[in-house]
């Protein structure tokens, strides 16, 4: 792959138990640049449950492990050797069949027919939720704020009835996966889901990594910005990717062990230089909010523009347009905004109770998190104010679901699930604040008054502060509000 595009630099690699939160936040998750963390993985029990004593000090996949110990129905497996669309062809099977199959292709053969000839490779496996009790590994400190999975642990990411069916509803229960393929296997040539973060753990194998800054995006897509490379091992028309021959990329060989933080909006493409089992998690958090509300934006006026022919003559076109969002992108306005507004009224929570003297003992950094975090969502807020999925008009025909759920703020804060999130939020960077290298365990709240994890008060009244500040989110300028009070207010 190397000959076929122009490698100027390799990712660096940075030693993860000698890099502070502070460090990795300044050099590498705020100015959006990936980066290979060495030494984070030697607790995992999935580096020993997974894998085989080897020759020397290799080890080998333990695929009967994984046949005994966790035999799923079905799990998602991408056929390298066929493209369905922008992806590889998608199957179904059990676990005992993709691993009869990768082991009749390591000793020649194949135990399927019409597969013969397939490379398969297990993508998008919700391990941790189907197997929550097994506790496979650990989220390196650098990774715990991570809204995304916060929220899906105890918010549906639709609440129209007509959005959330089933199927959606599971490919959505959260975005920690755990990928297992043999040596060829790859991933064609993408940028991670709502532009997230994403990062990579090698539990064995060895993996290439080829790297583009989003500087140069543009570059992989025809002239019409609608189609993109697919495969860098492809010879790439000249003619339909004009601007190819002027990328540049950065290149990384994943040993086993080492985790790869990927940015937002770098494309990635990956191969399985051996049999490779690795962990992954797509998240977002306040330094990439922006990323996910461009990516909704700009797939919106795709959708909108698809369909404005049929304006004149549809009911609800603005709903029309919003339905194919999520349905192309995975969430959309309506959803977006539903989560916003949680998180912010969590983080006013927090930073609240740090401007009391009872949790002094705090440190300024963690109260600049909560800051930036509530900055970090009004200038996305303040964007979408001008948006039509506002306008008075369109919030008259969003379903009631929608409209309760970013609405109410006295009802927000009294619902289980956003009592849930809170207390995982305020975990997470009690956590952080301590810099330890070990994983959140599971947050359940106490006989406290409140739920967060830094209220020492039995009778707190942060809710009848945050109602006072404002008791309706109606609009994305009410939130703008909401956070202009609560940073004014301390």
């Amino acid at each position: 792959m190397d000959g076929r595009v122009k490698v100027v630099g390799q990712v660096e690699r940075v030693d993860g138990t000698s890099l502070t939160y502070a460090e990795f936040v300044d050099r590498f998750m705020a100015p959006n640049r990936p980066v290979v963390l060495t030494g984070l993985t030697a607790s995992w029990r999935a580096c020993e449950d997974w894998t085989l004593p080897g020759p020397g000090d290799s080890r080998r996949p333990d695929l009967g492990f994984f046949a005994r110990n966790f035999p799923s129905p079905l799990v998602q497996v991408a056929d390298c050797s066929s493209r369905e669309f922008t992806d590889q062809k998608r199957l179904e099977m059990s676990m005992q069949e993709f691993i009869d199959h990768w082991a009749g292709e390591a000793h020649g053969g194949s135990t399927s027919g019409d597969r013969e000839s397939s490379l398969l490779y297990l993508k998008d496996w919700h391990f941790v939720k189907e197997y929550p009790n097994y506790i496979a590994y650990t989220t390196p400190t650098f990774f715990v704020d991570d809204w995304l999975n916060m929220y899906l642990d105890s918010h549906p990411i639709h609440r129209d009835s007509d959005i959330a069916n089933h199927r959606n509803e599971i490919n959505c229960s959260d975005y920690r996966f755990v990928y297992m393929g043999a040596k060829g296997t790859w991933t064609p040539l993408h940028a991670a889901v709502f532009r997230s973060y994403s990062w990579s753990a090698n539990v064995y194998g060895r993996k290439q990594w080829l790297f583009l800054s989003p500087s140069q995006s543009h570059c992989i897509f025809d002239r019409y910005m609608r189609s993109s490379v697919y495969n860098l091992n492809d010879d790439v028309s000249e003619k339909q990717f004009p601007e190819f021959n002027k990328t540049e990329w950065l290149e990384c060989i994943q040993e086993q062990n080492d985790i790869i933080f990927v940015p937002s909006g770098w494309y990635h493409q990956v191969h399985n230089l051996e049999d490779t089992i690795s962990i992954n998690h797509n998240w977002f958090n306040a330094y990439n909010l922006h990323w996910v509300w461009n990516l909704l934006y700009e797939d919106y006026k795709v959708a909108k523009e698809y369909i404005e022919d049929i304006r004149d003559i549809c009911d609800d076109f603005e709903g029309l347009c919003q339905r194919n969002l999520a349905a192309n992108t995975g969430m959309n306005f309506y959803d977006f905004f539903v989560f916003i507004v949680r998180f912010a009224l969590a983080n006013v929570i927090e930073l609240y109770h740090l401007q009391k003297l009872e949790v002094a003992k705090f440190s300024s950094e963690t109260a600049h998190h909560f800051v930036y975090n509530l900055k970090s969502i009004r200038n996305v807020a303040s964007k979408m104010t001008t948006t039509e999925a506002f306008t008075t008009e369109n919030l008259r025909t969003i379903s009631e679901d929608n409209r309760s759920a970013f609405s109410n703020v006295k009802q927000i804060l009294e619902e289980e699930s956003f009592k849930r999130l809170l207390m995982t939020l305020s975990k997470a960077y009690e956590h952080i604040d301590r810099g330890q290298r070990n994983c959140l365990e599971s947050c359940t709240s106490d006989s406290k008054g409140c739920l967060s994890a830094i209220c020492m008060k039995s009778d707190c009244n942060v809710v009848d502060h945050i109602t006072s500040l404002i008791d309706e989110v109606c609009v994305p300028a009410d939130l703008v509000t909401l956070i202009d009070s609560a940073l004014s207010d301390g």
